[in-house]
């Protein structure tokens, strides 16, 4: 028995010691004591190593090292069976030297995933997967997908259910797909409930943005009434303001101003507005409604009706009072942080301007 072994052993082809060394790319040759242990992979190969580099780097291979054998034997043999020889033999690599070059990585990628989950390597481990996420493609995707979950890899997993929900028809029609959709129905369900959730939150996040995006009009509107209402703009202003005054040149927001000033001419002629039968003059009070609920300060606001909107509010229960509460917080969110894009030099300059202007009225 004792014969059969050690033919055996001289048939197995093995690295050297030296040849080990310059392999795996030591700084000092001489600094390493005679390998203590052989690491067999799936053709045969046997790696000489040290057990203590194997069992500092990876708790796993600490606990092999570490257990009785049955057969007292003085040649220790961990094998790693199940990938290719040259991915062991990077693995023990990257054990001694924590090296692995974006070539290794491209070509071995997968199998050092696996590897470095099995023996718990979270340095390698980590590698691999940014190296294997950088290199999805339609065709592989699933693979990976698969390699992922079991290798409790959740960057990765992330990274391959998004690529899956942003190509799914290409990748409806791979082979990777039809295996998977007849061996494993559980990992089918759970792509397509990923992927049901992420049009949900697209949907959900386009909403959120045109809600916003409205809040803002609705801001940059009330800032263009107090504009007009306070200073003047072009042709529209206080009636208490000279013809001089009223003329000035279109500001910064005119797209907006324009149109609220044209809405206010309207208003201000309209004989169906007291009616209700006009949906401008509708318009135009609910922006002016809206106002008042914003403004905090009604004695001296400008604003035409800002004060009748504040007490007919307070004496008024409606049943949309709720929905309106919830649309006067949006909007004066919306304008505080509009004030605060910008920066305080020019968040300052226009309180100075109708500071300036309520001065010269008043001395009129």
């Amino acid at each position: 028995m004792e014969e059969t072994h050690n033919t055996a052993t001289a048939a197995t082809p093995t690295i050297s010691g030296d040849l080990m060394s310059s392999h795996f790319q030591f700084s000092d040759q001489n600094s390493l004591p005679k390998p203590d242990v052989q690491i067999l992979t799936s053709n045969g190969l046997r790696i000489p190593a040290h057990t203590g580099i194997l069992a500092s780097v990876s708790p796993v291979l600490e606990n092999i090292i570490d257990r009785p054998h049955k057969h007292h034997s003085s040649e220790k043999i961990i094998p790693i069976l199940g990938v290719p020889c040259d991915a062991v033999s990077l693995f023990i690599q990257f054990l001694y030297s924590s090296r692995c070059s974006e070539e290794e990585l491209e070509k071995y990628g997968i199998h050092l995933l696996a590897l470095s989950h099995v023996y718990l390597v979270p340095q390698l481990k980590h590698m691999c997967s940014k190296a294997v996420g950088q290199r999805l493609t339609v065709e592989n995707v699933v693979d990976v997908l698969q390699l992922a979950r079991l290798c409790d890899s959740p960057d990765l997993y992330v990274k391959c259910m998004k690529m899956l929900s942003d190509n799914f028809k290409a990748v409806e029609k791979t082979e990777g797909w039809k295996f998977m959709q007849e061996n494993d129905p559980f990992l089918e369900l759970e792509i397509l409930r990923f992927i049901d959730e992420a049009e949900s939150r697209k949907k959900r996040t386009r909403r959120q943005r045109e809600e916003q995006r409205l809040f803002m009009e609705l801001s940059e509107a009330m800032e263009c009434l107090e504009h007009i209402c306070t200073e003047g703009c072009t042709t529209v202003g206080p009636c208490d303001l000279g013809p001089s005054n009223k003329r000035r040149g279109p500001c910064n927001k005119f797209s907006t101003c324009e149109g609220l000033q044209l809405l206010i001419k309207h208003f201000a002629m309209c004989k169906n507005r007291v009616n209700g039968k006009c949906s401008r003059c509708k318009r135009m009070g609910q922006l002016l409604r809206l106002h008042s609920s914003i403004c905090d300060q009604t004695d001296s606001c400008r604003v035409p009706l800002c004060r009748q909107f504040k007490l007919k509010m307070q004496r008024e229960r409606k049943g949309d009072e709720t929905l309106w509460s919830l649309l006067v917080k949006k909007v004066a969110s919306a304008r505080v942080m509009s004030s605060l894009s910008l920066p305080k030099r020019k968040r300052e300059e226009p309180r100075e301007t109708i500071h300036d202007h309520g001065i010269r009225n008043f001395r009129k």
